[in-house]
C-alpha cells in the first residue's frame, strides 16, 4: 500500500519519498485516515513503528492551506530530546509546504522561544513544565488550536507530568482534534483519554507491551560486581553498529563510563545531568555513528530515534517489566532485526521473571566462562567470545563489520 493510497497530498508523499520510506507501517495505515478524517484517536503501538509520522503527516495536510504562522497545533512530549526528534520530523516532512515549527523545552533559554512564539509559529512541540512556564508569562495563546497531540503519554504519567498536562488541557478551546498516543494503555492512561478525547478511535497494533518483532533476546548471568567487566568483554567482541546500555541511575551511568573509556572503549554517558548543549552534542555523534556506545538513563534516551542500534545492553534490570520494553524497543527499528542483551545477577532474577511473564516469552539463560555467576541460572549455554575479534554467535545475531 503506497502513502498516496492514504489520501496524502503530493507534496506529503514527496517528502515521505525523501525520507526513504515507500510503504507505511500499520499503525500509519490505521491512524492516518483517522486523522484526516478529523476522529479523536487513541494509537497504541510499540516504538519504531513510525507513529511520529501517524500524526505529523496529517496534522501538516491539515494546517498546510492557508498557513497562518499562529499556534494550530500542540504537540506534549515528556523529555527534550523527544520534542527535537519530534521537530525534525516535523520540519523533515514539512519541508515542502510553508509550515513553521518550534520546539519548547527546559534545560536552555527562555529568550529564544520566547522570540519564537512571539513571531508565530503553526506548531509547537513542548514539554509540559516549559510550557506551563511560557503560559504563566503570557507567551502563549491557544484560540486558534485546532489539533492537540499527546505522545508518548504512558512515560509523560510515569515522569510526574499528570497535573501540569491537566493544567494545559484547561486552557486549550473545547473544540479541538486531540490524538493520544502511548506504548502502553494504562489506567492512568485511560483516565488522561477520557478527559482529554471526545468520542475517539482507538487503533492498536500488536499486543500491549509487547517488544517489535526482529528482536533476539538474550541474558548473561553474571555476578553484580563482575557486570563492568562481562560488559567490556562484550563490548570489545561486538560487531558494527551502535549499542546503547541501559543504567538505573545517572551516577551509575557516569561510572560504568568511565571504567569502559579506562578499557579502550569510548563509551559516552547520556542523562538529566548533562547540560542540554552536551546532551545534543552526544546525540548528534551518536546518530551520525561517531559514537558507539551510549551509556543512559530510561528517562534521557526516551527520545533517541536511531535506526542503526544493533544492540541493546540492560546492565541493570528494569524494576518495573515494561521499562524493559521501552528500552529494547531502541533497536530493531523499521523492521530490522537486533539483539536486546541484559546483564543480570542472582539478586535479579524475580524482575527478570517479571519480564518474561510479560511479554510471554522465556529468554535464553547464556554465561561466559570465566564469568559464572556464583548461583547459576538453570541450563545456561556457554557463551564463547574473544577479546580481539568477535565471538560467532554474536556476529551472527548481530551482524556486519565493526565500525572504525
Amino acid at each position: 500500500m503506497p502513502f498516496a493510497s492514504l489520501g496524502l497530498t503530493p507534496e506529503l508523499v514527496r517528502a515521505v519519498a525523501d525520507e526513504g520510506y515507500t510503504e507505511p507501517t500499520p499503525i500509519q495505515q490505521e491512524a492516518i485516515p483517522l486523522a484526516l478524517g478529523g476522529r479523536d484517536l487513541i494509537g497504541s503501538a510499540q516504538t519504531g513503528t513510525g507513529k511520529t509520522a501517524a500524526f505529523m503527516l496529517p496534522i501538516l495536510q491539515r494546517l498546510a492551506p492557508g498557513a497562518r504562522h499562529t499556534l494550530r497545533a500542540l504537540i506534549l512530549v515528556p523529555t527534550r530530546e523527544l520534542a527535537e526528534q519530534v521537530l525534525q520530523s516535523a520540519r523533515a516532512y514539512g519541508r515542502h509546504l510553508q509550515l513553521s515549527a518550534a520546539a519548547i523545552y527546559g534545560g536552555v533559554g527562555m529568550e529564544p522561544q520566547t522570540r519564537a512564539l512571539a513571531r508565530g509559529v503553526d506548531i509547537v512541540v513542548a514539554t509540559p513544565g516549559r510550557l506551563l512556564d511560557h503560559m504563566e508569562r503570557g507567551h502563549v495563546d491557544y484560540s486558534k488550536l485546532e489539533i492537540l497531540v499527546l505522545d508518548e503519554a504512558d512515560r509523560m504519567l510515569d515522569m510526574g507530568f499528570a497535573p501540569d498536562v491537566r493544567r494545559i488541557l484547561g486552557a486549550l478551546p473545547d473544540q479541538r482534534q486531540t490524538m493520544l498516543f502511548s506504548a502502553t494503555i494504562s489506567r492512568d492512561v485511560d483516565a488522561l483519554a477520557r478527559t482529554a478525547l471526545n468520542g475517539h478511535a482507538s487503533v492498536e497494533i500488536g499486543r500491549r507491551a509487547r517488544p517489535a518483532e526482529g528482536i533476539e533476546h538474550v541474558i548473561v548471568a553474571v555476578d553484580k560486581l563482575r557486570k563492568r567487566d562481562v560488559l567490556a568483554r562484550i563490548l570489545q567482541a561486538k560487531p558494527a553498529g551502535q549499542t546503547l546500555v541501559f543504567t538505573r541511575t545517572k551516577y551509575g551511568a557516569d561510572k560504568l563510563v568511565t571504567f569502559l573509556k579506562r578499557e579502550g572503549i569510548p563509551a559516552h554517558a547520556l542523562h538529566g545531568d548533562k547540560a542540554q548543549s552536551q546532551r545534543q552534542r552526544t546525540l548528534d555523534a551518536f546518530r551520525s555513528g561517531v559514537a558507539d556506545v551510549l551509556v543512559a538513563t530510561d528517562i534521557a534516551a526516551r527520545g533517541i530515534d536511531v535506526d542503526g542500534i544493533r544492540m541493546v545492553v540492560n546492565y541493570d534490570v528494569p524494576a518495573d517489566p515494561e521499562v524493559y520494553v521501552h528500552r529494547v524497543g531502541r533497536t530493531a527499528r523499521a523492521g530490522a532485526r537486533g539483539l536486546a542483551l541484559t546483564l543480570i545477577s542472582p539478586d535479579e532474577w524475580l524482575l527478570m521473571a517479571d519480564v518474561e511473564k510479560l511479554i510471554g516469552q522465556t529468554f535464553p539463560r547464556e554465561v561466559i566462562p570465566g564469568f559464572e555467576p556464583s548461583v547459576a541460572p538453570l541450563q545456561p549455554r556457554p557463551l564463547h567470545l574473544e577479546v580481539a575479534r568477535p565471538a560467532r554467535s554474536v556476529r551472527a545475531r548481530v551482524g556486519g563489520r565493526r565500525r572504525r
